[in-house]
């Protein structure tokens, strides 16, 4: 079962008394070959899970890296589709590393909840993020995801009071995304301490884990979220390293890039709290 997947992840975690690190990249950025090669360098360079964008015409959560990585993978074939083949191919080499695609809604109604639901479980695919479903409009999309074990990960935002966060959070698996920033991702700094709390008081709500993502960006920033945070996301800053290397004429060089940023994230964030207790 897929959920069992992330359910692991986040007790080896909690054994080992550290936060995971989750890196996001677009699938099929910038082609279907360099993509997966990415997503296989990101897992190899430390993960402890990959979050996969599957690419949409409005993005409107996205800030300029990823709208500009959505472009991208839409220019050489992308979709949801592909995304799902994209995991499948991962999925060839590692059984292991938790997989969670974040997109929105409209393809996933193009494609019928029911028969994307089994699809995705069918790729290998452990969780989705729907950016733009609210609570009110999940119910069918839950459904059908948790026909098929695949968890429903839940955004939670820092105006979201406590009675709504009930509210949201009454569905989710796997685990609870919270937004650490009012905005699009990759564009504000977070404020570590304000997110430690938040996440604090969402895994209280929830029960479940809390991955803090949206603003970090920095080593220094992965590590501080990381000492209160289940797990850390960064997307952004390792999209834009996928950028430049087509920026470069060298997409090939893409994933040996992604893979030496999130080798420092990885080790920011699975020794943050060892860093704690020294000091």
């Amino acid at each position: 079962m897929t959920v069992s997947r992330l359910d692991t992840c986040f007790a080896r975690l909690a054994d080992q008394g550290r936060a995971g690190f989750v890196g996001y990249v677009m699938a099929g950025d910038p082609d279907p070959a360099t993509g997966l090669a990415v997503m296989r360098a990101l897992a190899a360079a430390g993960a402890d899970i990959v979050e996969l964008g599957f690419p949409f015409s409005d993005p409107m959560a996205d800030g300029p890296a990823i709208q500009a990585a959505g472009r991208r993978s839409l220019a050489a074939g992308g979709s949801l589709r592909a995304a799902l083949a994209q995991v499948r191919a991962f999925r060839e080499g590692d059984t292991v590393t938790p997989v969670v695609l974040m997109g929105y809604l409209n393809p996933v109604e193009q494609y019928g909840p029911a028969a994307f639901a089994a699809d995705a479980a069918a790729a290998g695919v452990d969780g989705l993020i729907v950016v733009d479903v609210p609570p009110e409009e999940e119910d069918a999309l839950a459904d059908a995801l948790e026909a098929n074990a695949v968890a429903l990960v839940r955004l939670v935002a820092p105006t979201t009071g406590p009675a709504r966060m009930a509210h949201v959070v009454r569905r989710a698996s796997g685990f609870v995304y919270y937004v650490s920033v009012a905005g699009v991702t990759g564009v504000k700094a977070v404020a570590a301490a304000e997110a430690v709390e938040a996440a604090a008081r969402v895994r209280a709500a929830s029960g479940l884990p809390v991955a803090v993502g949206f603003g970090v960006r920095q080593a220094e920033e992965a590590a501080a979220v990381a000492r209160g945070a289940d797990a850390v996301v960064v997307g952004s800053a390792l999209v834009e390293r996928i950028a430049d290397a087509v920026a470069r004429g060298c997409p090939e060089q893409a994933p040996d890039a992604v893979a030496d940023l999130a080798r420092t994230l990885c080790h920011a964030v699975h020794t943050a709290r060892r860093t704690e207790t020294l000091a």
